[in-house]
C-alpha cells in the first residue's frame, strides 16, 4: 500500500516502519487542543517535528523551546521545527487553541545536539525556487542534508496549482559511488505528506520503476500520506489548487543524491521562466 488516507482523529496520521516494511522511517500527525501535553522519552530513536499551524512549548531535559507567531497553518508562513536526539526526556504542549504537528522518528546510535529552526533560520537557509515554467515549485529547508544529526532529512514544497513537482522524476533507492568515491544515489525511504490549500483539492503521484515492476498512480488529498518505498515519483497538482507536501527521508546517508529518470533527463534546461506565483510563502511580520 502506497497512499495512506487521513483518518477522522486527533492522531490523523501514523505509521511504524515495521507497517511499512520498512527499517527506518516511522511517521505521525496530530492535532492538539490549547494546553494539552505530549510527554515521551525519545529512547533510541531521533525526531523531528515540524509545526503545520498553532504555536507550541517543549521543555525538555537539553533545553526549552517556544514558537513565537506560529504559522496559522502551511500557506500562511515558514516552518518551525524541532529536532530532539535520542534518550531526550520532553514535554510538547499546544499554545493555540489548535495545534497542528508531524513528526518523523528513525532508530539511531549517535548522539547529537537539539536543533530548533525558526522561519528565520528556513529563510536564511535558502528558499529554493526550482525547475521552471509549469514544472515550477518552491523548497524550503528544515533538516537539509548536512544537518548535525544521524539520518533524518526533511524539506517542505509548495507546488503552484497545476505544475509539476518532483520532475523530471528521480529515484533514490540504491546506494551508488561515482569513480571518485563520491556519493552519487543514496538508498532512502521518503513520505510524501500532504497538504491542500482547499478542502477540494488534490494532486496525482506517480511511482514507478523502470522496469514498471512498481507502476502506480494514487490521488492525494489534504492529510494523506504516499510512501515512497522504491521507483521514481513525480506529483502534479491539480489545477486550481496549490499544494504542499513535507518530506521526511531517512537510509543509508543523511543526503538527497537521486538518479534522474533517463527518459526526462532532456527537460532540464529547457525551461524559459520562473511561475511567478513563487514564492507561494515567504517570512513575514507575522512569523
Amino acid at each position: 500500500m502506497l497512499l495512506i488516507k487521513k483518518k477522522n482523529n486527533q492522531v490523523y496520521q501514523r505509521f511504524t516502519a515495521q507497517d511499512a516494511g520498512w527499517k527506518y522511517l516511522n511517521f505521525c500527525a496530530c492535532l492538539m487542543k490549547h494546553g494539552e501535553t505530549w510527554t515521551e522519552n525519545t529512547g533510541d530513536y531521533e525526531y523531528c517535528i515540524v509545526l503545520l499551524g498553532g504555536n507550541f512549548s517543549v521543555k525538555s531535559d537539553k533545553g526549552e523551546w517556544h514558537t513565537v507567531n506560529g504559522r496559522k497553518n502551511v500557506f500562511s508562513g515558514l516552518p518551525h521545527a524541532i529536532y530532539l536526539p535520542a534518550n531526550t526526556q520532553f514535554t510538547l504542549t499546544a499554545d493555540s487553541e489548535v495545534l497542528d504537528i508531524a513528526c518523523c522518528r528513525v532508530q539511531t546510535n549517535q548522539k547529537h545536539e537539539p536543533i530548533f529552526v525558526t522561519p528565520q533560520m528556513s529563510h536564511d537557509m535558502g528558499i529554493e525556487l526550482r525547475g521552471g515554467d509549469n514544472a515550477s515549485r518552491q523548497i524550503n529547508r528544515i533538516l537539509p542534508p548536512g544537518s548535525s544529526c544521524h539520518r533524518i532529512v526533511s524539506v517542505e514544497v509548495y507546488t503552484p496549482g497545476g505544475n509539476w513537482s518532483s520532475f523530471p522524476a528521480h529515484k533514490h533507492d540504491e546506494r551508488i559511488l561515482n569513480p571518485d568515491g563520491t556519493l552519487k544515489e543514496a538508498c532512502l525511504e521518503e513520505i510524501y505528506f500532504y497538504k491542500i490549500e482547499k478542502p477540494q483539492g488534490f494532486a496525482f503521484q506517480h511511482v514507478y520503476t523502470e522496469d514498471r515492476s512498481l507502476d502506480e498512480l494514487v490521488e492525494a488529498r489534504d492529510g494523506d500520506v504516499v510512501l515512497i518505498p522504491r521507483g521514481h515519483h513525480p506529483v502534479v497538482a491539480g489545477h486550481g489548487y496549490n499544494v504542499y507536501y513535507l518530506n521526511f527521508l531517512a537510509g543509508s546517508d543523511q543526503s538527497l543524491a537521486s538518479s534522474d529518470d533517463p527518459d526526462h533527463k532532456w527537460l532540464y534546461g529547457t525551461w524559459k521562466t520562473m511561475d511567478p506565483r513563487l514564492p507561494l510563502v515567504q517570512l513575514t511580520a507575522n512569523n
